[in-house]
């Protein structure tokens, strides 16, 4: 009997499968592109991700090598080598964009996070990587902080591919949709065609686990045997809740008079993204975060090895709209119980801002170490 091929039936439940990680290494030596003919119609990636890459990959150190020899400073290195990244992965994508007529085989490159405070900066930003990338599936990533909004909505005014990022809470997810509606608004009433503008709007899922789990045991500790084991069942269901609430909330904002006026005019809808999909905690399935978050219009960005996990043993079924009364049920018993998911999401944003400004502070800070070894 043939193996059967869970990544292909994601794809038959209408997902796609990106890939949660982009060097150097991968795309020169033909990795990349196995992963596509694999199943695999996307690529993301953060300035975590890219600092790690220069960190532990020999592909940049002759290239980074001669750039500081002649000159060059470090920020512009480092911009220039993300660029030259992501224009070579959209190349290897750009057969899937080109089959999907625009609907998928994107490249992301996120601006800069040390200006997640400031709208300007990040739409001059947004409109500065559009350009040097010069690829049309390419997607700018920005963050859905509230300087980020109006930035989502004036580069989806102009027509621009938007991955908005470092999303945790549900109500901050209304007003990501908010923004790209209203930009498409703009975009149509100045003649644009709505169906060349695609969107995610990308979910950290694990990390709100790790946040609520530290928080119901702390609580566990002082509390009796009995109310004990009720938090224990809250422990690590958190994050599925939530996304299963922002699908619910998908739904709804995708429909009625101004959405069909969009669609009709031949819009796409804005899918949510499931990122931070890889398992954090070992007590829990190292494919639960793409088994529990499967349903139509929504992609998942695995990293690889959560990728190669779901591979060998993943279960693929519609998922995301099972039990969403449940989901809403578990997230109301964790507000009983103390649990501010509101402090929680917003902490989040906060920790996820600065830490990808510190990670790209420090490709930039550990440049000159990137050299081959003498």
């Amino acid at each position: 009997m043939e193996k059967s091929n869970p990544i292909a039936e994601l794809k038959r439940l209408g997902q796609s499968v990106w890939l949660d990680q982009i060097d150097r290494d991968m795309i020169r030596s033909g990795q990349l592109a196995r992963f596509r003919d694999r199943g695999v119609s996307g690529v993301t990636a953060n300035p975590t991700i890219f600092a790690k890459a220069l960190e532990t990959s020999d592909a940049y150190a002759d290239d980074v090598a001669r750039r500081l020899d002649r000159g060059q400073d470090a920020e512009s290195i480092v911009w220039d080598l993300l660029i030259e990244d992501v224009q070579a992965a959209a190349d290897v994508f750009r057969p899937v964009f080109e089959m999907e007529r625009g609907g998928d085989g994107f490249v992301s490159i996120e601006v800069s996070p040390e200006i997640a405070a400031d709208t300007d900066r990040t739409i001059a930003a947004a409109r500065d990587l559009q350009r040097r990338t010069a690829r049309p599936n390419v997607m700018v990533k920005i963050p859905a902080t509230p300087a980020g909004l109006p930035a989502i909505q004036a580069m989806t005014a102009e027509g621009a591919n938007i991955n908005v990022t470092l999303i945790f809470a549900v109500e901050r997810y209304v007003k990501v949709v908010e923004a790209y509606l209203a930009g498409l608004e703009e975009f149509l009433r100045k003649g644009g065609d709505l169906g060349r503008v695609h969107s995610v709007a990308s979910f950290f899922v694990s990390r709100l686990d790790t946040k609520v789990d530290e928080q119901l045991t702390r609580k566990m500790q002082a509390i009796d045997e009995a109310r004990r084991r009720e938090l224990a069942g809250l422990l690590g269901r958190a994050a599925i809740a939530n996304s299963k609430l922002a699908y619910e909330m998908f739904g709804q904002l995708h429909s009625g008079p101004r959405w069909d006026r969009l669609r009709d005019a031949g819009a796409s809808v804005q899918r949510c993204l499931w990122a931070s999909t890889s398992t954090k905690n070992p007590r829990y399935r190292d494919t639960i975060y793409v088994e529990e978050l499967i349903g139509p219009a929504t992609v998942n960005t695995m990293p690889v090895a959560t990728l190669e996990a779901f591979a060998d043993h993943g279960r693929a079924a519609l998922t995301l709209q099972r039990d969403v009364d449940g989901a809403r049920r578990l997230l109301d018993h964790l507000a009983v119980s103390g649990i501010d998911l509101a402090a929680i999401t917003q902490e989040l944003e906060d920790e996820g801002v600065a830490g990808f400004a510190k990670s790209f502070r420090e490709s930039i800070e550990h440049l000159s170490r990137v050299r081959s070894p003498r």
